[in-house]
């Protein structure tokens, strides 16, 4: 064989092979890409559950349109957070949507499918929020978009059933004090201040 043959296939067998294990989700979620994103179970976990204690969310089963945007709008400064950012701009856009795809498939992990015990009691403050909201206050309950019992509708509406507490309060925070703004709906911007 010509040498420049022989480099030209060397080229693209790596180039495949580089791509290949780019792109793939589970490596990523385990290891990181190799130029600048962390592994996602860092925080995330293994199974996608997040993590209660830090705050972090779930993204096992969530949409897959949701987090490829997410993910996005980290990377482009769209949504703020100080350590998905950096781990956003490294990822390659074929990267996001291997991620959404491989965390959207995810089942619900059995402890957060099946809360029996963690759950408020009805008449809460928290459970009459989430179910009736609070018109006096132009605030309606979080079941009328999140869909009954919080499972999400779709791209825009993710599920909040499962979130650890600690995540919806900071994201609920966020949104009153304009410091996360990327809701294309612009519907939790206008929520009042409590």
């Amino acid at each position: 064989m010509h040498r420049p043959f022989v480099a030209l296939l060397a080229l693209l067998v790596f180039g495949l092979s580089s791509h290949a294990l780019a792109t793939d989700a589970a490596t990523i979620v385990a290891q990181g890409n190799g130029r600048g994103a962390e592994p996602c179970m860092a925080c995330h976990g293994t199974d996608g559950s997040g993590s209660e204690a830090n705050g972090y969310p779930r993204l096992a089963g969530q949409n897959a349109a949701y987090l490829k945007r997410q993910l996005q709008d980290f990377a482009e400064g769209t949504r703020s957070n100080p350590l998905m950012q950096p781990s956003a701009k490294a990822l390659s856009v074929e990267e996001r949507q291997a991620l959404a795809d491989y965390f959207s498939r995810l089942p619900l992990p059995a402890a957060l499918a099946h809360p029996e015990g963690k759950m408020p009691a009805a008449d809460s403050v928290g459970a009459l929020l989430a179910t009736r909201g609070d018109w006096s206050r132009g605030l309606p309950g979080c079941v009328q978009c999140h869909g009954p019992g919080g499972v999400g509708v779709g791209a825009n509406f993710p599920p909040l059933a499962g979130q650890p507490a600690s995540y919806i309060e900071t994201q609920l925070k966020a949104w009153q004090s304009g410091s996360r703004h990327n809701d294309p709906l612009q519907l939790m911007q206008t929520f009042p201040a409590s």
